[in-house]
């Protein structure tokens, strides 16, 4: 058994094949790192060694290192195509189990990777862990993380191998966390168990100003405070899923985002940044948005709430909602929800029409959420005159706005986003220099 802190900056350790590897524990102490990767990163056999070597440099430098693991290139998406031709409307408790099975083909495979590199390594599932969660199939978020296995297998030498995106429930049925719910996984863990660093690998270098392969001159930010990624991971930004921020945030989990592919310094993304102290840090968009028009309510109290009381009993979560101003003793509300949900929150509504006293209901699929974040913009004036302007400039009109502290989101038509986003970003001169 090796202390967690080392005397010397030298040890030694024999590989299965019996050979004795010399390995440097830089500056004498061990930390316990926490490395997320995502499918891209695993989508073929060359990239499988890639990460196993990856992950082996902490290793051999005698640190402790746990993986977190997505399952490999278009997996999901095959599973997910699998499961429409034998049935188009399976159960979501089914739906778990089958996508689960991904994550696990992702581990087992690191596994053997790393075992035939002549390190030990071993693969764990939600199950073995385990990783607690409430009974939400689809969408279910983690309660507790028992850490007792992965500290046994670590006192033991094992590289540990976590499958992401998954838990199991008080019926010991397995679920899922959600598209991007590695992530989550990920920083649960490190916060679990307490880890020095936690790592998340993905295909771009880091957190960028906005989507480097729509605006082409975006910029790699060093630094990010948790509040803007939230906001930036919850408008559309694919780089960390937002729940992951979440608990980043609740428990000082310092996060550092890079490549799998390039060895280039990442984005940290922690409590408070030096940064440039720049106005806004970045711009977002997000497709899968559809709006949703309930017209001639009453222009009486209640209906709003009896309206969106229906459906977040249903788990449908809104986002920018306005109400017209009353007319002949009635108004109309449009908001904004996922495209994922649209069918089931219009057939609600539709069917409590006359309970809430509306007329119709419009429905447009054809729109996007364009987004602008910065912490520094509550307490600069301007910041919303000068991004529509640039909309203005861009002949883009806008069909909704809504606000808070820390961002400002737009809906536009879905085939101007690209035209949005970049016009936002040279009006606040995001880009890098040249």
């Amino acid at each position: 058994m090796y202390p967690r802190t080392f005397t010397y900056g030298l040890f030694a350790r024999e590989n299965k094949q019996g050979y004795l590897k010399i390995c440097v524990n830089i500056g004498g102490k061990t930390v316990l790192i926490v490395k997320k990767f995502g499918g891209s990163s695993l989508a073929n056999k060359e990239r499988v060694f890639n990460v196993a070597n990856r992950i082996l440099e902490d290793y051999i430098a005698g640190h402790e290192v746990i993986v977190v693991l997505s399952a490999q290139g278009d997996t999901t998406d095959e599973l997910l195509d699998k499961a429409k031709e034998i049935n188009p409307n399976p159960s979501r408790r089914e739906m778990d189990m089958l996508l689960a099975t991904g994550e696990q083909q992702s581990v087992s495979l690191m596994a053997m990777a790393i075992e035939s590199l002549g390190y030990p390594a071993i693969s764990l599932n939600a199950y073995q862990v385990p990783m607690v969660t409430t009974s939400t199939y689809g969408n279910a978020r983690l309660k507790k993380i028992d850490s007792d296995r992965i500290r046994t297998e670590l006192d033991r030498k094992n590289i540990v191998i976590v499958t992401g995106f998954q838990g199991i429930n008080r019926y010991e049925d397995i679920t899922t966390l959600g598209r991007g719910g590695s992530d989550t996984t990920a920083v649960a863990l490190a916060a679990a168990l307490d880890a020095d660093k936690c790592e998340i690998f993905t295909d771009v270098n880091g957190v960028y100003t906005a989507d480097p392969r729509v605006v082409k001159n975006a910029r790699k930010l060093d630094e990010i405070t948790y509040d803007e990624m939230l906001e930036l991971a919850s408008l559309g930004a694919k780089v960390l899923h937002n729940r992951s921020v979440e608990l980043a945030k609740k428990y000082g989990v310092e996060l550092v985002v890079r490549s799998s592919l390039t060895r280039e310094e990442g984005t940290i993304v922690k409590e408070e940044c030096r940064m440039e102290k720049m106005l806004v840090s970045g711009v977002a968009s997000d497709k899968d948005v559809a709006r949703i028009a309930v017209i001639g309510i009453k222009d009486e109290p209640g209906k709003a709430f009896m309206l969106f009381s229906l459906l977040a009993k249903k788990g449908i979560n809104v986002d920018i909602i306005l109400q017209s101003v009353g007319r002949e003793g009635s108004k109309d509300i449009s908001f904004t929800l996922p495209t994922s949900d649209l069918k089931e929150a219009v057939s609600i509504i539709e069917g409590n029409l006359d309970r809430i006293s509306g007329s119709k209901v419009e429905v447009d699929e054809d729109v996007a959420k364009v987004s602008l974040v910065g912490a520094g913009m509550a307490s600069n004036a301007g910041v919303a005159s000068t991004m529509f302007e640039a909309l203005y400039d861009a002949d883009i009109n806008i069909k909704m706005i809504s606000t808070s502290e820390i961002k400002i989101s737009v809906l536009v038509d879905e085939h101007d986003v690209e035209a949005a986003m970049n016009a936002i970003h040279e009006q606040f001169k995001l880009a890098a220099s040249k």
